[in-house]
C-alpha cells in the first residue's frame, strides 16, 4: 500500500491516499522508524522499507500493513 510519511510540527505523519486517511505516527520499532514497523494514531500498523540512510521527507513508499483490523 502507498505510504507518504511526511514530518509535521508533533511529529511524523502517514497519509494513506487509498484509504484518504491521515494519521499521527505514535510508535515505531526502530528510533530510526526504517525498516521497521510504526504504528498509527488509528491503531494500524505498517512496516516500511529499510535504507541505508534516511531519506528525504516526504517520501512516497510501499509499506506493507501488518494488521488486519479494517477501521
Amino acid at each position: 500500500m502507498k505510504v507518504m510519511i511526511s514530518e509535521g510540527a508533533k511529529g511524523f505523519v502517514a497519509y494513506v491516499a487509498k484509504k484518504d486517511l491521515e494519521e499521527p505516527v505514535v510508535a515505531m520499532e526502530k528510533p530510526g522508524m526504517w525498516g521497521g514497523w510504526v504504528r498509527l494514531g488509528n491503531g494500524w500498523i505498517f512496516q516500511l522499507p529499510a535504507y541505508d540512510a534516511p531519506p528525504a521527507l516526504p517520501i512516497t513508499v510501499e509499506a506493507r500493513r501488518l494488521t488486519d483490523r479494517e477501521e
